[in-house]
């Protein structure tokens, strides 16, 4: 055999593993894909996840959210927004006062606290709140205080007591409202407990002719 023919052979063999190699390689392609469909399990292309998701709260990490208070047509309703820290009870009435936002109108939540030229202030103490408004306590209707007094006792109130356990009080330059707590939908006043009569020992009692 000639150089020549040699070459030419050697050609038509790496020519025919060449087919033969990428016939077996779309076998198993084909097979593998038949399996695949076979588990119910679609081959697809690589998919790219994107950006991690942020902005979400950390396991154990407490509720932030804010609680307001509107008027639903069944009454009194708490809208929750979002909030990255918690909020005073200041912060939350300055909140209240700028009424419900489009989402909460749309569930048909109004406000029934009046509107104010100017805001009303807070102080807290331990397990209480005192909002001084600057409006005659006559002009607040029992709507608009179960609003006041609920989202305030709602929010962060030192002591961390519950919400029903906090004692709010409305004052103004002529009146004083409270305290009050935040009853399930309503404002209700605080009932003192009376004190517990004790009766007189025989000898306390007075002798009788």
């Amino acid at each position: 055999m000639s150089a020549m023919n040699a070459l030419k052979a050697l050609r038509t063999v790496r020519a025919r593993q060449l087919v033969l190699g990428g016939a077996v390689t779309g076998a198993l392609a084909a097979a593998l894909s038949g399996a695949l469909t076979g588990c119910g399990i679609a081959p697809t292309d690589v998919i790219d996840a994107g950006e991690p998701a942020t902005g979400m709260k950390s396991p154990g990490q407490p509720e932030a959210d804010v609680q307001l208070f509107f008027y639903g047509p069944s009454g009194l309703r708490s809208a929750t927004r979002p909030s990255e820290t918690p909020v005073d009870p200041q912060t939350a009435l300055l909140m209240l006062m700028k009424g419900p936002n489009h989402a909460e109108r749309m569930r048909g939540l109004t406000s029934a606290v009046p509107k104010l030229l100017t805001a009303p202030t807070v102080e807290t103490h331990e397990g209480g709140v005192v909002i001084t408004m600057p409006v005659d306590g006559k002009r607040l209707d029992s709507a608009s205080m179960n609003q006041l007094v609920c989202t305030a006792a709602n929010a962060r109130v030192p002591g961390k007591k519950p919400a029903g356990q906090v004692a709010v009080t409305l004052v103004s330059k002529n009146d004083r409202i409270g305290p009050m707590v935040c009853g399930g939908n309503n404002a209700f006043p605080v009932v003192e407990p009376s004190p517990t009569l004790t009766q007189p020992s025989a000898t306390e009692r007075p002798e009788t002719g």
